[in-house]
């Protein structure tokens, strides 16, 4: 019992150490809703866009982040943000930003992508952190193909048919029998590692509630009155999660577990 109750704290520590990044931008955006002092001087968006330029380079100069690790990061702030100008878009208006900037394309803040970035720096640091491993990881060209078809589809199913639950169902049956094998401490533990993903969407769709109620970007539907975001986004994360997970096993190939 003692030794599990150690590993869980491991667990727990390493988990905080591997979202340092995002916890940052989450507290930086909590700071700006309810003290923001520049207001007359930088846009709120503008601030945050170079404090989380400034805190990555610290990451970097830190050792905490490779070189590498960062292009996989900027490549996925890349990605997203040609999904978040398509998405924001006003004939399509998925969601919005409701504050003024000047660092941005179009009528996407340039600070948008690094929320995405989060997600892949926190993939990066437990993958490393954690050792993965895996058992019946699937073969690599069939997890590019699942992640291209998400990609596609967050774009096209605006005008054709939403086949989001064909591609979920896809990706069940090609990790149902894959594992992943994380060390908190001295010992590995095992779970599936689609259930691993839908964990992780769960708790960006809470992060997701408090950014949205802090009105960093809002849905359509609260414009007006803010109100917890619907658990359906849940599935939304799970797919990005995908894309961002496929992006992060170029640099961290994926290992076998050895018993």
């Amino acid at each position: 019992m003692k030794k599990i109750l150690s590993d869980f704290l491991f667990f727990i520590y390493k988990q905080a150490f591997a979202c340092l990044f995002w916890a940052f931008i989450l507290l930086l955006i909590i700071w700006c809703r309810y003290y923001y002092p520049l207001e007359w001087s930088i846009y709120q968006y503008d601030f945050l866009f170079i404090a989380v330029v400034v805190f990555q380079l610290f990451l970097v100069l830190s050792k905490y982040e490779s070189y590498q690790e960062v292009w996989i990061i900027m490549i996925f702030h890349f990605v997203a943000m040609i999904m978040e100008i398509f998405k924001t878009h006003p004939s399509i208006w998925s969601w919005s930003y409701p504050w003024d900037f000047f660092i941005g394309i179009y009528w996407v803040p340039l600070f948008a992508g690094f929320m995405y970035s989060a997600v892949g720096s926190y993939i990066t640091r437990v993958w490393k952190i954690f050792e993965f491993r895996y058992s019946q990881y699937p073969k690599k060209i069939y997890t590019v193909m699942i992640a291209l078809a998400i990609y596609i589809n967050f774009f096209t199913h605006h005008f054709i048919f939403d086949v989001r639950y064909i591609i979920i169902i896809a990706i069940l049956a090609t990790f149902w029998r894959t594992k992943i094998y994380f060390k908190p401490n001295k010992k590995y533990y095992s779970m599936n590692l689609a259930f691993w993903f839908s964990l992780v969407a769960l708790f960006i769709w809470f992060a997701e509630n408090i950014a949205t109620y802090m009105r960093i970007w809002i849905y359509p539907s609260q414009s007006q009155v803010w109100h917890m975001v619907g658990i359906e986004k849940i599935t939304a994360w799970f797919l990005l999660m995908i894309i961002s997970f496929v992006l992060v096993s170029f640099l961290h190939k994926p290992k076998t577990f050895n018993k």
